[in-house]
């Protein structure tokens, strides 16, 4: 059995596969960074109303059909505000819920003008688990794309 990295051929083949794919991954890495870009302008306007963000951002893909589900640990007493977008010149529209310990959906949603983001606000009347579910709207289904969500508090 020879090794790879001794074959000319399989070398030259592994660069060619990576030269093809490298446009995809830039392509990709674009709309993540639309979306990312976006909940962070979200954010800072929430900022200077007080809410802290915590420092890290869900970045995940979205699909037409499947929705996504983000668990997060809520504390009672706290006014939480999760930003969501996709990147706007996807197409893609979304909405969003918080689902309690039973599974029963709530939040106030203020959406972006053109549907591709969303502010969802939600006080919790117990500390624990929840998951936020987000998913693409009838009227935006079209694609897998990026979707971003960042949380804060008060």
């Amino acid at each position: 059995m020879s090794d790879f990295r001794k074959s000319p051929f399989l070398v030259l083949v592994a660069l060619l596969a990576a030269s093809l794919l490298h446009p995809l991954q830039s392509t990709r890495a674009g709309s993540e960074e639309d979306a990312t870009a976006t909940v962070m302008a979200m954010s800072a306007e929430l900022e200077k109303q007080g809410f802290e963000f915590r420092s890290d951002v869900w970045v995940k893909d979205l699909q037409a059909d499947v929705g996504k589900a983000v668990r997060v640990q809520l504390f009672k007493g706290n006014d939480y505000r999760f930003c969501i977008a996709v990147p706007g010149r996807s197409g893609v529209q979304i909405t969003a819920a918080v689902l309690d310990f039973s599974g029963k959906p709530g939040g106030d949603i203020q959406p972006l003008a053109d549907g591709s983001g969303l502010i969802l606000s939600y006080k919790p009347k117990k500390t624990g688990a929840y998951a936020v579910a987000i998913r693409q709207t009838e009227s935006g289904k079209h694609k897998t794309t990026a979707c971003a969500l960042i949380t804060g508090y008060k």
